[in-house]
């Protein structure tokens, strides 16, 4: 059994990151399932949707969730569903997904910390002069 993971963002931009964590890493590590929220999508069915991935998902360690921009409308549609079998961290990027999958037997709460760790080590600011964060 392992943490489940739903990728929930808008148009493509999580199966784009998905499938190169994938080439990255070499295989799938977790069970997954990405989702889009269209600009137009009626976000009732959208939070049904959500809710019945969510469930297929939870194999009992619970489900991180990853959205691409907090107060936008994947993360506010998730928000409403969580509990403490379900944990929303905001502001995906490839380095984050990347730090997730490669931590497959965390549980729940200490997948989050790789997810945000992850996330904020990869963003960096580079000067011809050196690495500033």
């Amino acid at each position: 059994m392992s943490v489940g993971l739903l990728i929930l963002t808008h148009d493509s931009i999580g199966e784009t990151l998905y499938n190169t964590a994938i080439d990255v890493i070499g295989s799938a590590t977790l069970p997954t399932r990405v989702l889009v929220a269209c600009m137009d999508c009626n976000t009732d069915e959208m939070l049904e949707q959500v809710r019945s991935t969510l469930q297929k998902l939870n194999d009992g360690e619970g489900v991180l969730i990853l959205t691409d921009m907090y107060g936008a409308t994947p993360s506010n549609i998730v928000s409403e569903l969580l509990n403490p079998e379900r944990v929303l961290v905001s502001g995906v990027n490839l380095p984050m997904l990347v730090r997730v999958m490669n931590y497959p037997g965390l549980k729940l709460n200490d997948l989050a910390e790789k997810a945000v760790s992850g996330g904020q080590d990869g963003i960096l600011a580079l000067t011809a002069g050196g690495t500033e964060k």
